[in-house]
């Protein structure tokens, strides 16, 4: 008797952990879910007509579901390749506008699955986790996903390629554990052709449409 009294004590108080648990996360959508998600706070109860409960439920199961994910590092030979694949596709801009978006979009779903992120054939799936743990950056990557699919014009493009590249460099952004390897650059420094990242963007930006 007594066991079954404590196996009903420990099921009641996981219920009720499990409970909490998930109030707290929507409690916290007003303060924490917006803290967290920013602008990405905002698209989900626009999206969701302006109801803010359904936005905040969504973006709670979100936290639920891909909080605990844990980032794999880069090895400094991936990060390279990576950094020259994108440099690639941002040269080819210019020529083919849309075989840069659609390369550029694969790229990062791509380097989203090396870091540990849910496999880029489920969009919605890998695009939730990313929000999770890099919201500011993940705009750009909408954006881009759209424009992959021939939905955009040739300034929406350059836009979206422009504006995914903060969430490129996040991802592909050196780790700690890389410095004690010697590497001689220091964290998005270079991409795999040499160049300043950021002064290749800006030099696209406004010379070459990316």
């Amino acid at each position: 008797m007594l066991t079954i009294v404590i196996i009903a004590v420990i099921v009641i108080a996981a219920v009720t952990l499990f409970v909490v648990g998930r109030g707290r996360i929507r409690a916290g959508g007003g303060r924490g879910l917006k803290h967290r998600f920013g602008p990405e706070y905002d698209r989900a109860v626009a999206a969701h007509n302006g109801d803010t409960k359904a936005a905040e439920q969504e973006l709670g199961e979100r936290v639920t579901q891909h909080a605990s994910l844990q980032e794999q590092p880069l090895t400094p030979e991936a990060r390279a390749q990576y950094r020259a694949q994108w440099a690639d596709a941002q040269e080819q801009f210019v020529e083919s506008p849309q075989k840069a978006v659609t390369e550029a979009d694969a790229l990062l779903a791509g380097l989203a699955r090396d870091r540990g992120f849910p496999d880029g054939e489920q969009f919605e799936e890998q695009f939730a986790a990313l929000s999770v743990h890099h919201a500011a950056h993940v705009n750009g990557y909408r954006s881009m996903h759209t424009a992959a699919r021939g939905q955009s014009g040739t300034e929406e493009m350059r836009e979206a390629m422009v504006e995914a590249r903060s969430l490129f460099e996040a991802l592909v952004a050196e780790q700690p554990a890389d410095a004690d390897q010697g590497s001689s650059q220091t964290p998005q420094s270079r991409d795999g052709n040499g160049h300043a990242p950021w002064a290749l963007n800006r030099r696209h930006a406004k010379g070459n449409n990316t």
